[in-house]
């Protein structure tokens, strides 16, 4: 009895000193990641396994994957490949219960136990979920220090805003990502909402050096907001001609305040630091917690709202919070600086919505009531919103978007996008606003100017003689050397090589599109059915280059169709940099295709194999690493 107890005591303390062995890490503290839709709870460290827990936050009822690729890498550079999943199937789709939460388990092989972090990745493809530097010592991590730039200003309440300047130069963006590894970013998108140029969404690509360190310069005409678009989120700061903005990002705390299981821990600071330009003032900015949008955050929840209602109730439901707003915004802590800023906000936000009246009711309609494409057309076209006398008297209420002090705010080339949709929009502004002068005029006739040019049509004597009518000569400035670098461009288009525009011939519309890839029968295919004032579809012509050149050597052809909403002379300047062949349709043969292949809109891409077969098609950009993934099996097939 006594030598059983003895093993069975034996057996105990085996399983106890095993045990014992496990390192168990709660709640990993990390430096970044690419989404929030999975977090990682603990991690249990054994000699035969590591058990990462998972707990998934997503919308219900849609469905999230982990991929059989997935793996984790050490801070040694050594890869753990994922073994399988527990509560979940890999390369499964896993759906999302009612309350949008769910857990399981994932499994890789033991980790040294000298590995102070990992870096989880589902693969090096497009779109796949990453988190860099989980950290295995916390104690350590809770210890590191904020370089000595990343200060706090210390805020004057009683600060004015003040006036924006006029004049043209360029304004310097610099910063640094602390804690940056080269795999979670080598560029990122900056977004300029230019309140000058008044091009709503135009970007630029700013390289991040291996220190984390990045720099770009950008010419404008005044203060003027910018968005860098990060893989764990946008950060919204101010430039300003001959002045330089200077950040540091703070990764690590922006995923924190993104994070269900860490939002409530220790912070690391706060996400961003910002010295330069307005240095305080950007600071309260980037802390406002203010709804200041207007019920436009979930469209869905809109729509279901405003349905079927006439103008005056739409009306009624945009102003309705503004009263409410106005009032959180003079009870907040924030400077008048800060607080005059917000208020000219709010009045962009509710001129944009009284502006799109007729198009929110339409489109809510439409949504709501999940019409087909014929059914929307004809809705959209002919139903017509009955827009009462006098409707737009409200913007009276808000002059501050004719100041100069409007070009700090951040929908400011937005709301002037978005008047553009009211029927005879100067008329209106100028009977609403009492006045046809100001700095809302001169960036809206600013911005007519500037689109032609740069859709490639040179300023006309008439149009420089316009030049001459703008309350700055800044404007006119601005267009004059825009202007001489589009006639530079256009010289130059018409000696470059490598495209080719082709005829699609006298054939019906049933013959065409199989007419127009007959040419090039045997060989593989990428259609690109696109247009010339397509953001998306430029940006993805960009993209697809370096791949281009990558599989040059590779039987494909790359081929691009548009209508006749790409204005000839655009697509004729544009189609220089895309190398290829091009195809310009009449808008009866655009229809057709769009129709007849059920194309919803730009871009749409086609794979065809050497037999002509359609292999694959998506709308939208599927990616670089999908589209070489498709081109090559029909390549191979």
């Amino acid at each position: 009895m006594k030598r059983f107890a003895w093993i069975i005591g034996l057996i105990f303390c085996t399983i106890c000193t095993i045990q014992a062995k496990d390192r168990v890490i709660e709640r990993p503290p990390f430096l970044a990641w690419s989404s929030n839709s999975i977090e990682i709870d603990k991690i249990v460290m054994s000699d035969t396994v590591t058990t990462v827990y998972i707990k998934a936050f997503y919308r219900p009822k849609y469905w999230i994957k982990i991929a059989t690729g997935s793996f984790l890498k050490d801070n040694n550079g050594m890869l753990y490949p994922i073994r399988k999943g527990v509560g979940i199937t890999l390369d499964k789709e896993f759906w999302m219960p009612e309350s949008g939460e769910a857990e399981f388990q994932l499994l890789f092989p033991p980790i040294p136990e000298n590995v102070t972090s990992l870096d989880f990745s589902e693969g090096d493809f497009d779109g796949a979920y990453k988190i860099w530097g989980i950290q295995l010592d916390k104690e350590t991590f809770y210890k590191q220090k904020l370089p000595k730039e990343a200060v706090v200003h210390k805020i004057n309440k009683k600060a004015i805003l003040p006036t924006p300047k006029l004049v043209y130069g360029t304004a310097t963006l610099k910063g640094k990502m602390l804690d940056y590894q080269k795999e979670m970013m080598q560029q990122m998108k900056m977004h300029i909402e230019s309140p000058a140029l008044n091009v709503h969404n135009e970007q630029n690509i700013i390289k991040i050096k291996e220190d984390g360190t990045f720099q770009a310069e950008v010419k404008v005409a005044s203060v003027t907001s910018v968005a860098l678009e990060l893989p764990f989120g946008w950060i919204e700061c101010l430039i300003a001609p001959n002045e330089e903005t200077s950040l540091i990002i703070n990764t690590k705390e922006l995923c924190r305040r993104q994070a269900h299981l860490q939002k409530k821990d220790k912070t690391y600071g706060e996400p961003v630091y910002f010295n330069g330009y307005l240095a305080s003032l950007q600071q309260e900015l980037a802390s406002v917690d203010i709804d200041i949008v207007l019920k436009s955050v979930y469209y869905m929840d809109m729509y279901n709202d405003i349905a079927g209602k006439s103008a005056d109730e739409y009306k009624a439901y945009v102003l309705e919070r503004l009263p409410s707003i106005r009032k959180e915004i003079a009870q907040s802590p924030y400077s008048n600086a800060c607080k005059e800023l917000l208020n000219i906000q709010v009045d962009l936000a509710a001129t944009g919505k009284i502006a799109m009246t007729e198009r929110e009711l339409k489109s809510a309609y439409i949504t709501v009531n999940k019409l087909n494409k014929e059914q929307t057309d004809d809705y959209f076209y002919n139903t017509r919103i009955d827009i009462p006398t006098g409707y737009y008297d409200i913007l009276k209420e808000f002059t501050s978007i004719n100041t100069l002090k409007a070009l700090y705010g951040k929908y400011y080339a937005s709301t002037i996008y978005l008047i553009s949709f009211l029927p005879n929009s100067l008329d209106v502004l100028k009977e609403t606003l009492g006045t046809g002068q100001g700095p809302l005029f001169d960036n809206i006739k600013f911005n007519k100017l500037y689109q032609s040019i740069k859709d490639f049509t040179p300023l006309t004597a008439e149009q420089n003689v316009e030049l001459k009518t703008f309350s700055s000569p800044v404007y006119a400035e601005m267009l004059t050397q825009v202007n001489k670098e589009i006639i530079k461009k256009i010289e130059l288009n018409k000696r470059k090589t490598g495209f080719t525009v082709n005829e699609t011939g006298q054939v019906s519309n049933e013959d065409l599109f199989p007419s127009i890839i007959s040419k090039f029968r045997g060989h593989t295919l990428l259609v690109d059915f696109w247009a010339t004032w397509c953001g998306p579809c430029r940006t993805a012509n960009k993209a697809i280059t370096p791949m281009k050149e990558e599989l040059k050597d590779k039987d494909i052809i790359y081929l691009y169709i548009t209508g006749e909403t790409s204005p000839k002379g655009t697509w004729e300047n544009m189609i220089t940099d895309i190398h290829g062949e091009h195809f310009r349709v009449t808008n009866e043969q655009w229809s057709f295709l769009m129709s007849n292949f059920n194309i919803r809109g730009v871009p749409t891409y086609f794979v065809v194999d050497p037999e002509g077969n359609i292999t694959f098609k998506q709308t939208g950009f599927p990616g670089v690493d999908t589209m070489k993934k498709e081109l090559m099996k029909a390549l191979n097939k």
